[in-house]
């Protein structure tokens, strides 16, 4: 355990430093929020302030760092406000309140920067896919697309691509490749202007940050302790294995916990040399 001699500032340690709680705070009223705007008006206030592909017209500046605020469920912010108090009320208490403000909100922008420029790519990706298939629909092409780019509740036997795979494969009716086509815009659509939420990628900040400055610590993974700086180890390697996968079914935004990682190990080195 962490006693208060472990800061080096005896008497200094609060168990909910002011930043921490107050973007706690913030996160809850904000989750608060979005859910009696869609239970009362039938409005998603994420289509608003969480991150949207650079591609997309729904983009804002503002929205590198209103998406931290927001939140797609109730687990979602639990699990992050708790990561958040875990580590960042020690990282805060250590380095104080101004430099962990700084620090959180220079990582969450660069999860942001990070994840767009992946998702970027991959939307580029996915469209000169659909541009390859307008110009030459074959069940090859659409098979391919199904593979990379469909999750699994769309292409089961009863859902759009899962229908149009098997109606092409045993009947090929007249305009089934149209309908294809049509499937397939729209699914580049959504994921162009679907927004990406969550204080995720900061929170992989501070966890950076507790592994650097206490790597020996003893911390838990799935009750297994282990030392800090091992546990920023595994988290950043499966984060890392599973950006690569590129899943269709997933919806975590692994490159965004890497950026989170990057940009807070970047800043720390910095102060470093610094003398800071």
């Amino acid at each position: 355990m962490l006693h208060r001699n472990d800061f080096g500032r005896p008497g200094s340690f609060q168990t909910f430093p002011p930043v921490v709680k107050s973007i706690m705070i913030v996160n809850g009223l904000m989750f608060l929020i979005s859910l009696a705007s869609e239970k009362l008006f039938g409005f998603e206030l994420s289509q608003i302030l969480g991150l949207h592909n650079f591609a997309s017209p729904l983009f804002k500046p503002v929205q590198l760092v209103s998406h931290l605020f927001m939140h797609g469920g109730f687990m979602h912010i639990i699990m992050n406000m708790l990561s958040l108090w875990m580590f960042g009320s020690v990282i805060e208490n250590y380095w104080g309140g101004k430099r962990f403000f700084v620090y959180y909100f220079i990582t969450g922008f660069g999860a942001a920067f990070i994840h767009l420029l992946f998702s970027n790519y991959d939307y580029h990706q996915m469209t000169t896919a659909v541009d390859a298939f307008a110009q030459n629909p074959d069940l090859e092409q659409y098979m391919a697309f199904v593979k990379k780019y469909v999750p699994d509740y769309l292409k089961a036997a009863n859902a759009p691509f899962g229908q149009i795979m098997e109606e092409w494969q045993y009947n090929n009716p007249p305009g089934i490749a149209e309908s294809a086509k049509q499937y397939m815009h729209e699914l580049l659509i959504l994921k162009r202007d679907t927004p990406t939420v969550g204080a995720s990628g900061a929170v992989f900040g501070v966890l950076l940050a507790f592994g650097i400055m206490f790597p020996e610590q003893t911390v838990f993974l799935m009750f297994f302790p282990m030392p800090a700086k091992y546990l920023v180890i595994v988290y950043g390697g499966f984060e890392l294995y599973s950006g690569i996968q590129n899943d269709p079914t997933s919806n975590v935004a692994h490159f965004a916990h890497l950026g989170g990682m990057l940009f807070g190990y970047i800043l720390i080195k910095y102060w470093q040399r610094k003398g800071k």
